[in-house]
């Protein structure tokens, strides 16, 4: 069922609190299901993707319910049978849990949907096979069978940090040592760090050593309580809206918070209205949005560091710079890189989500400083992380008619 969702533009205003940070609610979980014993999280997000993790986390043997305000893990007790994973569209949740049921010797066969089988896991395929999985199928859905051994696991810096987190998650609870060595420099550090922050919590220690990480095996997890800040991935997209016209106060936002997206407080405020430069490497997920920035800032913006960006969702750079020039922006697609010349303003139009939550997202921000009516086409896709989003959007004046297939 596509719904299309049409914008009249309008100033945004009024006080809002984004969900709380799906890069931090995945990691929890993980942690908690690993423990021996009952662990409480508090504030767990509720989005398509988390929901894809809890449901193979249960099928891996751990309990998941709700008590009170919290969300009750009870560890995991790994099956005899075959599991069966769905991972939907979570490539987070594919790339945490794969690692994950190897080391708990559980065979697991991962299913997904979109675009998730199309991206790439050749990490896994390459490290893992040495260390004692068979892929029984390489294209998905990926069955899996044996059990990982602890070892040295080399891996490029410049792919996707999820690979790293995964293998961060089971390595410690093999018998022996274990080092993750990076072939070039580790791009996206931040979501790494906020792995090791929540492995911390449960009593798990990763040393960073020049090489990349050494991972003491045969250490145990602890139950937790915990809870899940805010995310600032999703505070962007209202932060972007403030720097262009509306005036939002965002509450609940940790200031001293590890997520590597809080960046976007700072570039918002020093481009103050004009160009800017970012490196996006560290911090992909904001491209969309930081797109939408430049096309009302004046002079020419350059985010540069993108180039994965086109294994995501969708691809990235290609999407944001073909919706928002349908608009009027003016938005020059390079191979790892978009140049960006801001514009007085943006006209209506039908723009396409390209199934990406964060496209359509962005392209909702976009409209509302537009002159005319823009209706994005696929706007359900913002339920893969933020499905409030568009409630959210309206109870801050935003006007929208909803269009369902």
């Amino acid at each position: 069922m596509t719904k299309k969702i049409t914008i009249t533009p309008s100033k945004l205003s009024g006080r809002t609190a984004v969900p709380s940070s799906k890069s931090i609610s995945h990691r929890a979980l993980i942690c908690a299901a690993l423990a021996k014993g009952k662990s409480k999280i508090k504030h767990l997000l509720d989005c398509a993707d988390t929901r894809a993790t809890i449901n193979i986390l249960e099928s891996l043997g751990a309990k998941i319910y709700s008590e009170d305000d919290f969300t009750i893990v009870e560890g995991i007790k790994v099956p005899s049978e075959t599991a069966v994973a769905d991972c939907c569209e979570s490539g987070s949740t594919l790339r945490f849990l794969l690692p994950v049921a190897a080391a708990l010797g559980c065979k697991t066969e991962f299913h997904g949907k979109g675009k998730l089988p199309e991206r790439p896991l050749t990490p896994y395929f390459t490290e893992l096979t040495k260390n004692g999985i068979i892929f029984e199928a390489r294209s998905m859905p990926y069955r899996i069978s044996g059990r990982l051994r602890a070892g040295d696991y080399s891996l490029e810096g410049g792919i996707s940090s999820q690979f790293i987190s995964g293998l961060m998650f089971a390595l410690p609870i093999l018998e022996g040592d274990s080092r993750l060595i990076l072939t070039s420099p580790l791009q996206s550090k931040p979501y790494v760090n906020l792995t090791i922050a929540e492995l911390e919590k449960s009593g798990i220690r990763i040393d960073e050593i020049p090489q990349g990480y050494f991972i003491k095996g045969g250490q145990s997890y602890a139950p937790q309580k915990t809870e899940i800040e805010a995310d600032m991935s999703q505070a962007a997209f209202f932060a972007v809206a403030n720097a262009i016209g509306s005036e939002i106060e965002i509450e609940g936002l940790n200031p001293n918070s590890l997520q590597g997206d809080r960046a976007i407080l700072d570039i918002v405020k020093n481009a103050g209205g004009r160009a800017f430069d970012v490196d996006a490497s560290q911090i992909p997920d904001l491209v969309p949005i930081l797109t939408v920035l430049a096309s009302f800032s004046e002079g020419i913006s350059h985010i540069t560091g993108c180039e994965r960006l086109r294994i995501k969702e969708c691809d990235r750079l290609s999407a944001i710079s073909t919706e928002l020039n349908k608009l009027g922006a003016k938005v020059t697609e390079n191979k790892d890189s978009l140049t960006v010349e801001g514009v007085k303003s943006l006209n209506g139009g039908i723009c396409d989500s390209h199934n990406d939550h964060r496209i359509a997202m962005s392209l909702a921000i976009a409209a509302a400083r537009s002159n005319g009516k823009v209706t994005i086409i696929g706007a359900e896709c913002v339920t893969k992380s933020y499905p409030r989003f568009f409630d959210d959007f309206r109870l801050l004046g935003g006007i929208t008619d909803v269009i369902i297939n």
